[in-house]
């Protein structure tokens, strides 16, 4: 299994009508990838389409598809005849009534070696997901490639260090982030920026608090909600981090970019020793962490 691995972000608009207009634009990029040898090629959440949890109603679950099924069939054949690792977001229609908002990971024979729900489903004014995405069942566990351990999380995962340190326990070489996230254009500037640079804080910590590195792949572009003029301005800003915390590759709010750096696993190992953060843990003492509340 190779110590360094060269990882690529697909940073692209996905507000297209047409499902296959959106694809077509991400097989694009990861074609790009693969020409300049990316192992691992991460696409933005639910990339297919556009983000249509802005609004909530009932048609749109006309949109889910089975996991195996049509798309993961093309993926799966791009990864074999690419040599590539792909990691795409479906919105997996599990049974009638029962959907997931669902990460797949092909590997490079085309196989798929396993897909991530959604775990933490947010439901906020332009991001009413729980009317569509049942939480996931999966858990937090790693995805075994042939490129290593693949600890995929899912846009709201983000904010919770519990999923990224189960993720690192459960023996992840790297933490994945494929996302939709976004401004509300009404907000300040200022306001905006306190948003963007949480974000990315709370994913370099994540990094950092694991010794792992992170890649975090967003959307760009405003996409309206259906029947109205608002919408959500997509911020991109898409990175890939080391196991310290620094930036290795970081996108720009607006345009389209594959994303591409070096990760060292044999770096996130020296950091770890450095910073025996696993070591030192006071597990005795963390049983709390099952509550909602310490009252």
């Amino acid at each position: 299994m190779k110590k360094k691995l060269l990882v690529c972000a697909v940073q692209q608009p996905c507000g297209d009508d047409s499902r296959q207009v959106n694809l077509d634009y991400s097989i694009q990029k990861i074609r790009e990838a693969a020409t300049q040898n990316a192992d691992l090629v991460v696409l933005p959440e639910l990339h297919l389409g556009k983000y249509f949890c802005q609004t909530e109603h009932h048609s749109v679950f006309d949109l889910a598809q089975a996991i195996p099924g049509e798309t993961t069939a093309i993926l799966s054949a791009l990864a074999k005849e690419l040599k590539v690792v792909i990691v795409s977001t479906i919105f997996e229609r599990r049974a009638a009534g029962l959907y997931h908002n669902t990460a797949v990971v092909f590997d490079k024979d085309g196989s798929i070696a396993g897909k991530y729900r959604k775990m933490h489903i947010p439901d906020d004014p332009a991001f009413y997901e729980k009317y569509y995405f049942t939480p996931g069942d999966l858990g937090f566990t790693p995805i075994e490639t042939s490129i290593g351990k693949l600890g995929v999380l899912i846009c709201w995962d983000q904010w919770y260090p519990e999923a990224a340190r189960l993720m690192a326990l459960a023996g992840a070489d790297v933490l994945i982030y494929p996302t939709a996230i976004g401004w509300d254009r009404d907000d300040t500037c200022e306001e905006q920026a306190k948003q963007l640079e949480a974000w990315i804080t709370v994913q370099r910590g994540h990094a950092v608090a694991n010794g792992l590195p992170v890649i975090s792949c967003n959307r760009i572009g405003f996409e309206t909600a259906p029947d109205s003029e608002s919408g959500i301005e997509f911020w991109g800003n898409s990175f890939i981090a080391g196991p310290q915390g620094e930036f290795l590759a970081h996108a720009n709010a607006s345009d389209s970019q594959i994303l591409m750096a070096e990760i060292d696993k044999t770096h996130a190992e020296t950091v770890r020793r450095i910073w025996p953060f696993l070591r030192d843990r006071r597990i005795d003492a963390f049983s709390d962490l099952t509550k909602r509340f310490i009252d």
